[in-house]
């Protein structure tokens, strides 16, 4: 895995992390959990196109997993949810119809500014994203996933005969 030294200051968690190339502490966690499951740890490998208005744009989710019933899920993890952060979340998936994209959420009752009432949890409903009100990615699903070795079950292949 390549190192990032996009940063280099902030916390312990944040420090540990960049060593092993993540940005966040949060990814960092959650790598390890995949890692410790057996699933393989898809970090950043994958950019998905969307489009600002005006703009053409691309989006690098955090981990990448294969599903056994073929198609990809990508899962995103948020310490901090800027405005910026879901105004793109928010093209990434009218550009995207269908895309599987999920959230793990540090803090999910935490504001999306000082003065509102909404919180990451509920602007994410809002969008229609499926998200964990935890720190962790759910067994529910990791086994909807392929581990190593494992090959997809994809319903839409035909016997050759």
């Amino acid at each position: 895995m390549k190192k990032n030294h996009w940063h280099t200051g902030g916390s312990k968690k944040r420090q540990m992390a960049y060593k092993y190339g993540y940005k966040s502490g949060l990814e960092l966690k959650v790598a390890q959990q995949i890692k410790e499951a057996k699933y393989p740890v898809n970090y950043e490998t994958e950019k998905i196109e969307y489009i600002v208005p005006q703009k053409n744009s691309k989006y690098t989710p955090d981990f990448v997993f294969q599903k056994t019933i073929g198609g990809t899920m990508y899962i995103e993890t948020k310490g901090r949810w800027t405005s910026i952060d879901r105004l793109k979340m928010k093209n990434i998936l009218a550009s995207n119809p269908g895309l599987d994209l999920r959230l793990v959420f540090q803090n999910p009752n935490q504001k999306i500014s000082k003065g509102s009432k909404t919180t990451y949890e509920m602007y994410a409903k809002k969008l229609g994203i499926t998200h964990i009100e935890k720190k962790e990615i759910p067994e529910a699903w990791l086994s909807k996933c392929l581990r190593h070795g494992e090959v997809a079950n994809n319903p839409k292949q035909f016997l050759s005969f």
